[in-house]
């Protein structure tokens, strides 16, 4: 099982995104996954957390990941000492970020800057997507592309897909974009 937590604040989409890697990874193959966010009463702005559970299998365990194979973070305030304490070995971490950082198991990308340039805000949601593209087995740029045309309205596709697009261009090896 591939687990992913996601860490964002509330507008930025971590759920959404949690729940396309869900749809795109399990609809087109007959795989498995689930996902659910993780908050309470808070506000547009406040910190807040989602999950993405992936299998081949049925997924029984319907509880929160403490430990992932991917922990995403959607504003790097939140990327802070510890981040390496919810990573299983071999795991890494997505970060929507500018900065670099010296550690082989953190893969950055300009999610607000390629967001805010095609779609005219910083939502970096389907950014971060994209590069997960590259880095999870069985999630390519096609299952996303199927994800956002049957979860998010017509008139979003265009531009997210152009997100999507952009992203890989800039790196599609996996690294840093």
């Amino acid at each position: 099982m591939i687990e992913v937590i996601w860490h964002g604040r509330g507008g930025q989409g971590a759920f959404t995104a949690a729940r396309l890697l869900a749809a795109g990874y399990s609809a087109p193959d007959g795989k498995h996954a689930l996902a659910f966010p993780s908050f309470g009463p808070e506000r547009r702005g406040a910190p807040m957390r989602a999950f993405t559970k992936l299998d081949d299998a049925p997924i029984g365990d319907r509880s929160a990941c403490t430990r992932a194979d991917i922990v995403v973070y959607l504003d790097d305030t939140l990327f802070d000492e510890g981040w390496d304490e919810e990573l299983k070995p071999g795991g890494f971490a997505l970060v929507n970020s500018v900065r670099s950082f010296d550690d082989a198991r953190i893969v950055t990308v300009d999610a607000d800057g390629v967001s805010q340039r095609i779609l005219g805000r910083a939502i970096p949601n389907t950014a971060l997507l994209a590069k997960l593209t590259c880095l999870v087995d069985g999630f390519g740029r096609d299952a996303l592309a199927w994800s956002i045309e049957h979860y998010m309205p017509a008139k979003l596709h265009a531009k997210n897909l152009a997100v999507v697009d952009a992203v890989l261009a800039a790196g599609e090896d996996g690294g840093n974009a």
